[in-house]
């Protein structure tokens, strides 16, 4: 078909499909990804102009200058009548492509999530850093958002959220909440965290911890007190471990690991798996710190922690990706093919389902 379009339909129509992003690029007819697949729309192919004129028919005078004159811009968006969105602006050979990504606008539980019982315990911790890693589109953003959720239902907090942009925003139940987006309520994940220690926050989320300084921030900041959660895209527990070691000099590593093995509550690293019946399922690794753990943090025997999974799986919520994988295999969710493809370990899944 080819016929006029515009940003209000396109978004409508990602959403009337149950997709999660739309995708424009030049060359291309509109793509939204459906169960993890991109899927092109009946519509005409887009060129340069159409492009720019969608994607500039939604933003600020001032979004349009930081974008000309940076070729990025990260932003989340409510539109009438259709949703809300987190958007990506960038170049591609010289003309703009974006991605749009669907917020939900309701904030899922956890139980409507199907997530794990031990999340709702790890919430009511009080203090500490909770990780929650996996790839881009892995649904860290909505575990995170039912999390802060559960203390939202049960328990009067002050909440602080950071984020590049803002996500989901919760109502008000018995917590109370402070959103601050970097761009424009704040310069950075890092200067917002040093100065929300000053703000009488319980609750701290940081949408990812992209640099030294803003995990440095975050440790201090679990080590006082304060609950923390944070993202990383990592895959694995003792990988999201290593990652944040590594980030720091050979002189700082020994304080981090001391801070790790103090701090840290859980790490949860999950992967959306397409389903047999369609749907996606969520699939997490969850690695809950106790004295045998933090000893491994600290001594840097950090490759000994998945022996110490497997371990306590039976008694503590612990679970590793490849048993979960290999459950959810065995009792016809999801095919082989999805479970070696998004499997962290494909030949340990392998000797786990032929036991």
């Amino acid at each position: 078909m080819n016929y006029e379009i515009d940003i209000k339909t396109l978004l409508k129509a990602l959403i009337a499909c149950g997709s999660s992003d739309l995708h424009l690029v030049v060359g291309y007819e509109p793509l939204i990804r459906i169960d993890g697949e991109l899927k092109a729309l009946d519509v005409m192919e887009l060129d340069a102009d159409t492009v720019q004129k969608l994607c500039y028919s939604i933003i600020t005078g001032k979004q349009k200058k930081v974008f000309e004159e940076s070729g990025e811009l990260d932003f989340a968006i409510d539109i009438k009548d259709v949703g809300r969105f987190r958007v990506n602006y960038c170049r591609s050979f010289g003309n703009i492509a974006a991605a749009f990504r669907v917020v939900p606008s309701y904030v899922p539980s956890l139980d409507e999530l199907g997530a794990p019982t031990i999340y709702k315990e790890l919430v009511k911790r009080g203090k500490g850093l909770i990780l929650v890693t996996g790839p881009t589109g892995s649904g860290k953003s909505t575990t995170l958002a039912a999390m802060l959720n559960e203390i939202n239902t049960t328990e009067s907090k002050h909440i602080i959220t950071i984020e590049d942009p803002i996500e989901f925003v919760h109502g008000r139940k018995k917590s109370v909440f402070t959103f601050r987006e970097v761009g424009s309520d704040t310069v950075s994940f890092a200067t917002a965290l040093k100065y929300s220690l000053r703000q009488d926050p319980d609750v701290i989320l940081i949408g990812e911890m992209r640099d030294k300084e803003t995990i440095s921030a975050a440790l201090t900041a679990a080590e006082t007190g304060h609950m923390v959660f944070a993202t990383l895209h990592t895959n694995s527990a003792p990988g999201t471990i290593n990652r944040i070691i590594d980030v720091f000099s050979g002189d700082e590593q020994d304080q981090i690991r001391a801070q790790l093995a103090i701090s840290l509550v859980a790490v949860i690293s999950q992967v959306l798996v397409p389903k047999i019946d369609g749907g996606r399922l969520a699939i997490s690794e969850i690695m809950i710190n106790n004295n045998a753990i933090a000893n491994l943090i600290r001594t840097d025997k950090v490759h000994q922690i998945y022996s110490q999974m497997e371990l306590n799986y039976a008694t503590t919520g612990m679970q590793t990706q490849i048993r979960e994988m290999a459950k959810y295999y065995q009792n016809k969710m999801i095919t082989m093919q999805n479970a070696l493809k998004h499997s962290n370990n494909p030949i340990e899944f392998m000797q786990q389902i032929s036991q």
